[in-house]
């Protein structure tokens, strides 16, 4: 059975005769994290205006937070098969397994919607495309979770059917959440282990760096403010100059120096292996999904 969605969109513009908004030009599947954050984001760069946008989600516990969150004057219909205007375009930020349910219902749109970005972690085109009208363009993407304040970095894959108006918009309607980098297909399931999961990497080193600076006597405020502001300034430092990361990190270490006993520390306890084995294990577990 094909689930019921609800479609959420922050518009107070004209409805059509069930409450879709005719004009809408883009529909989000899936008002999870990252559905949402990009619906905000393509609202706040004012790449969509509210009445442009649709927002398609079955979960009442996620479509009250969207109602609260997106901007005044939401209007909620039933079902996707509402839509009676061509769409630019339609993205899946659905779960993997709520993507036979999804494309669906996009099938039953029949051809109103240009092109399917898919942000579905681990499914690849091919499987897409075969639950989709035929000839449907398909574009494949992995942002990571910085989407939520604007500053994310999204690889896109185009699928057999793409033209460069595909993929231009796809690098426009991504582009409100941060940064894009286009790499054939083949190379997505390294993009998700490496900036899909690497917030998760960043994280937890960055958790690991204020326990020690609490076990060295600050307090956990203080130890988070610095940890916080050096991970921001080391990044910005490195996108700055253009040095690679060896460069800069040799730049801080002078010989027999504080920075040297500890990166020693670190190479000891292999640190640099721990992150490379972490994004391997993340880009293998990518593929398994896929297949």
């Amino acid at each position: 059975m094909v689930a019921e969605y609800t479609v959420l969109t922050g518009s107070t513009a004209m409805a059509g005769g069930d409450g879709v908004p005719t004009a809408a030009r883009l529909c989000i599947l899936g008002g999870g994290k990252m559905g949402s954050a990009l619906g905000m984001g393509l609202l706040e760069s004012g790449i969509l205006q509210p009445s442009d946008l649709l927002i398609v989600e079955k979960s009442d516990s996620k479509r009250n937070i969207l109602s609260n969150d997106m901007p005044a004057g939401t209007v909620v219909v039933s079902e996707l098969s509402s839509v009676t205007s061509p769409l630019e375009g339609i993205v899946l930020a659905v779960k993997p397994d709520d993507l036979e349910d999804a494309c669906a219902s996009i099938r039953n749109l029949g051809y109103r919607s240009d092109r399917v970005l898919s942000i579905v972690a681990g499914v690849p085109i091919n499987r897409i495309e075969s639950l989709l009208p035929a000839a449907m363009p398909v574009i494949r993407s992995m942002p990571n979770t910085p989407a939520l304040v604007g500053a994310a970095v999204s690889a896109i894959a185009p699928g057999e059917n793409c033209s460069e108006d595909d993929m231009a918009w796809c690098e426009r309607v991504l582009g409100a959440v941060g940064t894009t980098v286009r790499v054939k297909e083949g190379a997505m399931d390294a993009v998700t282990g490496l900036s899909g999961s690497g917030p998760a990497y960043i994280f937890l080193v960055a958790e690991a760096l204020v326990e020690g600076g609490i076990l060295m006597g600050l307090d956990r405020e203080t130890a988070s403010l610095l940890v916080a502001n050096t991970i921001f300034g080391s990044a910005k430092l490195w996108m700055d100059t253009g040095e690679s990361p060896s460069t800069l990190r040799a730049g801080v270490t002078s010989p027999g120096g504080t920075t040297a006993a500890g990166l020693e520390a670190l190479e000891i306890r292999a640190v640099r292996s721990a992150m490379i084995e972490a994004v391997r294990a993340a880009t293998e577990r990518s593929r398994s999904l896929g297949e």
